[in-house]
């Protein structure tokens, strides 16, 4: 196969950096412009320093002969690039923020963007040209609900926990950030109105769930530096072997989704591209645990895994990363 040409905005983040680290080993792909006014003319090593052994350094710009646009700005600076940025149409763009992830702000000029979750719209996505990336949370929380939302099975509120590595907040400093405020420390934040709530019902309801089921979600700041476990539970008429055929079925076709019958942990996906389900029935209630690294199947990886489906790229080139275990 021919390669493509892959350009990245916001260059000097953790998602870059991620992106970086995969696209580097990735066979079908020469990697162009690296965006970051900043360091514009840096090499990258000297802010990404796990990638000593290559030589690619920041611009500040990005060249109209890219077939791909990564951009890895923050939320509500995307969608300010692209309208300065002025970049053909035939340039495909893979945006990670929230910007186009909304029924309502899909558009943007010509250009409409396709949510880009796998397992829910593969054929969309190997049809589009635009995607907007989904939320690490939403990613996580979505893969555990799927195949009851394709059954419309979520008839009752579903309780859902969930807690995040500390890169899940980016890069820049902030007071719930810096280690010496994690560090052997554990707290929520947006209980009931997380930011990723919105993209998961829009999905679910997309998936077949008659109306937006209720979650109750309480998202925790981990004291680690990445992956997210999630939680989740409802009440529901289903037998236990008959729930995890339900959920083998699904995603049959998904290869970076697992179901285990073991409980699982993070150390099972940290560093990989895999999400890891496990399903228990406790009376009347049914409990789904899901466990992604959220900087890869949460973030960067999943963008991997959509530009391999626009480009009709087997979708786990690139993307065989083992979890680091130990």
């Amino acid at each position: 196969m021919k390669k493509i040409k892959v350009a990245i905005a916001g260059g000097a983040g953790y998602t870059a950096g991620e992106l970086l680290r995969i696209l580097l080993n990735h066979p079908l792909v020469e990697i162009g412009d690296i965006l970051s006014e900043s360091n514009a003319g840096n090499k990258v090593a000297e802010v990404h320093e796990d990638l000593f052994y290559t030589d690619l350094q920041f611009t500040d710009n990005v060249a109209d002969d890219h077939d791909i646009l990564f951009v890895c700005r923050g939320h509500g600076a995307s969608r300010a690039y692209l309208e300065a940025a002025g970049l053909p149409e035939k340039m495909k763009i893979i945006d990670l923020s929230q910007d186009f992830r909304h029924k309502e702000n899909k558009s943007f000029a010509s250009r409409d963007f396709v949510y880009g979750l796998p397992e829910a719209k593969k054929k969309e996505i190997s049809e589009a040209d635009n995607i907007a990336n989904p939320g690490c949370f939403a990613t996580c929380i979505q893969l555990g609900l799927l195949p009851l939302a394709r059954e419309n099975m979520l008839q009752k509120p579903v309780q859902c926990t969930a807690i995040t590595g500390s890169t899940g907040a980016g890069q820049k400093p902030s007071a719930t950030g810096h280690f010496s405020w994690r560090n052997n420390n554990l707290s929520v934040y947006k209980p009931f109105q997380h930011q990723h709530l919105k993209e998961i019902e829009e999905t679910l309801v997309f998936m077949g769930s008659n109306s937006a089921p209720k979650i109750n979600f309480i998202p925790y700041r981990g004291n680690f530096t990445r992956g997210i476990i999630a939680s989740m539970y409802m009440e529901i008429e289903i037998d236990p072997d008959d729930a995890y055929q339900l959920y083998q079925e699904f995603f049959r076709e998904h290869p970076f989704v697992k179901i285990s019958k073991e409980n699982i942990h993070l150390k099972q996906v940290v560093n990989s591209n895999f999400g890891l389900i496990h399903l228990e029935k406790h009376d009347n209630q049914l409990l789904i645990i899901s466990a992604i690294d959220n900087l890869i199947k949460g973030a960067s990886g999943q963008a991997v895994q959509n530009m391999n489906l626009i480009f009709g790229f087997p979708e786990t080139e690139g993307l065989k990363l083992k979890a680091s275990y130990f």
